[in-house]
């Protein structure tokens, strides 16, 4: 066990360090091909009153949202926001969900809800910002009720004003993976009035030894939300640390279905065989995420 947590604090810190990497590379004018599937608007240097770092904001807009003046739409909030859209953004360069072409395939075939979607750029304090608690053992985290607030108080507002939204928490989705996942559950169960669809995707259970299990458990009472939660079965950096993270997700369904969630109604619980810990496996994921939070009709 303790090696296995070991093993993920170094995959935390060659996160961090690749990230940092990745935008340096930017900076000094490597070239990367953009892969933008749609239209979308962007609002950069987003700035906080909770968190000290500015972030960029990426919007995709639905096929028609130009042309019918009066129609409103549902809207996904994404974690991660550099990684969901475009390849030249992305944490590893080229490697990004595809989530404009596939949802701009599955709104032109009628299979979704026609919605925007909102990346919502991490910064070089993305581990304190999307975790509830903070790790005693690395001494990191317990950022996430502040981006909350920033999500909920400062960036939703922005984006209703700006777009026509439906704003209320049965329209409104978020979602992410990894720590994106961990934070966006966090975050769904805490504002219900403001979420009610959640995209869980390979979350980091694990951090801070399970708190977000706890929470679960310690719920005073289930609110309405639609959930999404996945884990792939080779995301470990061996077959022991891959069974240990698909053990976990399984304690994070068991904790949702013992305060209420049932399968196939308001939880689909996924495992995914084969599927590693990274941006391709989770554009894999992508289409059917969306037509179970967002079903036609």
């Amino acid at each position: 066990m303790l090696q296995a947590l070991a093993r993920r604090a170094v995959l935390i810190s060659i996160f961090v360090f690749a990230l940092l990497l990745s935008w340096s590379n930017v900076a000094v004018g490597q070239q990367a091909q953009h892969t933008l599937t749609g239209e979308f608007r962007y609002h950069r240097n987003f700035h906080s009153n909770f968190l000290p770092a500015n972030r960029d904001v990426i919007v995709y807009l639905p096929p028609g949202y130009e042309t019918d003046q009066q129609k409103r739409y549902p809207v996904l909030y994404m974690q991660d926001g550099q990684n969901i859209f475009d390849g030249a953004t992305s944490f590893i360069q080229g490697n990004e969900w595809r989530v404009d072409e596939t949802a701009q395939a599955l709104i032109q075939s009628g299979a979704i809800e026609p919605i925007i979607i909102v990346g919502v750029y991490n910064t070089s304090d993305r581990i304190d910002e999307y975790t509830p608690a903070r790790d005693p053992k690395y001494k990191q985290g317990g950022k996430a009720d502040l981006y909350g607030r920033l999500l909920v108080e400062e960036l939703k507002p922005l984006i209703d004003t700006t777009y026509r939204t439906l704003r209320d928490a049965r329209h409104t989705g978020l979602g992410g993976s990894s720590l994106g996942g961990l934070v966006s559950l966090y975050l769904g169960l805490k504002y219900p009035q403001t979420f009610s669809r959640l995209a869980v995707v390979s979350p980091s259970v694990w951090f801070a030894d399970r708190t977000i299990v706890r929470d679960v458990l310690t719920l005073k009472m289930k609110p309405s939300v639609r959930l999404w939660v996945d884990i792939g079965m080779n995301e470990g950096q061996d077959e022991l640390d891959s069974i240990q993270t698909a053990d976990d997700a399984r304690l994070l369904r068991d904790a949702l279905i013992a305060r209420g969630w049932k399968s196939g109604s308001d939880l689909s619980y996924t495992e995914i065989e084969g599927a590693q810990h990274n941006e391709p496996a989770w554009a894999k994921r992508v289409e059917p995420i969306l037509k179970y939070l967002f079903p036609k009709g």
